[in-house]
């Protein structure tokens, strides 16, 4: 339980710091920064129970998407302020990372899954907002 609460609070000062990085006016830095954290909630819930990596990501970036939409009706501001922000504590950062460092050191194989592991997240974090966009679309459209 200690480990998930310093994740849970890491995922927010890391959502929190790229808004400010970003320069998010004040007034939405910290439900943005909130919307990162409940996402990697999510993530962690969800590959508790299932342990598999794209589909905890999908799941993540797709709430993260649903919040940064609420967020900017409620808020009256562009949607992609919350969504940037909701998924920066799933970017595959350190399997990119150690990808890399293998392909640059001749361990292929090392490569090969550290590279699959990178590619399935980004690819669940476009899945998720792609759902989430096409179906307000859709809603849109009907009425």
């Amino acid at each position: 339980m200690k480990q998930i609460m310093i994740q849970l609070v890491t995922a927010f000062i890391g959502s929190l710091g790229f808004g400010l990085l970003f320069g998010l006016r004040t007034r939405h830095l910290l439900w943005a920064a909130l919307g990162g954290m409940i996402a990697w909630g999510i993530y962690l819930w969800v590959y508790a129970r299932i342990p598999e990596l794209f589909l905890a990501n999908l799941c993540a970036s797709i709430f993260a998407v649903t919040y940064a939409e609420l967020m900017a009706h409620l808020r009256k501001c562009p949607a992609t302020l919350f969504v940037v922000t909701g998924v920066v504590p799933m970017v595959p950062g350190s399997s990119l990372y150690y990808a890399m460092d293998c392909a640059v050191n001749g361990d292929l194989e090392g490569a090969a899954i550290y590279g699959h592991k990178t590619l399935a997240v980004a690819l669940a974090i476009a899945a998720g907002i792609s759902f989430v966009t096409v179906c307000r679309e859709l809603r849109a459209r009907r009425g």
